[in-house]
This record gives C-alpha cells, sequence and structure tokens, in this order.
C-alpha cells in the first residue's frame, strides 16, 4: 500500500535518541525519514488474533477453504500478512 501522497509532522526527540536513530539509518543506508516511516509502518501494523486451540473452526468458514487456490512459495514471499497468517 505505497502512496506518494506524504503529510508534514513536527515531532521533539532527546538529543541521543536522535543521535541513534540518525546512526541506525546510516547502518541501513536509508534516510532518517525513511527508517522513521518504516519504524511506524511495523509499530502501526493491526496484529493479527490467534484463535484459540480449543475452540473450533465454524464449519461454514472451513468450507471455504476451496475457493481458494493452494498457496505458493512465491506467495508468501510476496506477502508477509499471508505468510503471517499461515504461519500460526
Amino acid at each position: 500500500m505505497e502512496t506518494t501522497t506524504r503529510v508534514q509532522t513536527v515531532i521533539r526527540l532527546r538529543p541521543e535518541i536522535m543521535e541513534r536513530v540518525k546512526y541506525r539509518a546510516r547502518s541501513q543506508n536509508t534516510s532518517v525519514n525513511a527508517f522513521i516511516e518504516n519504524a511506524l509502518i511495523e509499530a502501526t501494523k493491526v496484529a493479527i488474533p490467534k484463535r484459540p486451540k480449543d475452540k473450533e473452526i465454524d464449519p461454514l468458514i472451513k468450507s471455504l477453504s476451496g475457493i481458494f487456490p493452494p498457496t505458493t512459495q512465491e506467495m508468501l514471499e510476496s506477502d508477509d500478512r499471508l505468510a503471517y497468517i499461515l504461519s500460526k
């Protein structure tokens, strides 16, 4: 979900935090802005709740599994959320 629109923000950080951010951004060969944006993206990803092991899957939902094609390795590599869901 990449978009070219950006919103200008201003944040205040303690100097030692800013130095650590700069260091980490340089070590990842990226800009401070890109580093912070990626950190915020990771921190705000929607957590997908796990189904308790003792709870059965609804039969209707189970019956829908035949609608989707088998998952390939390429699909897993290109979609982090799908890989996450199927790893649980």
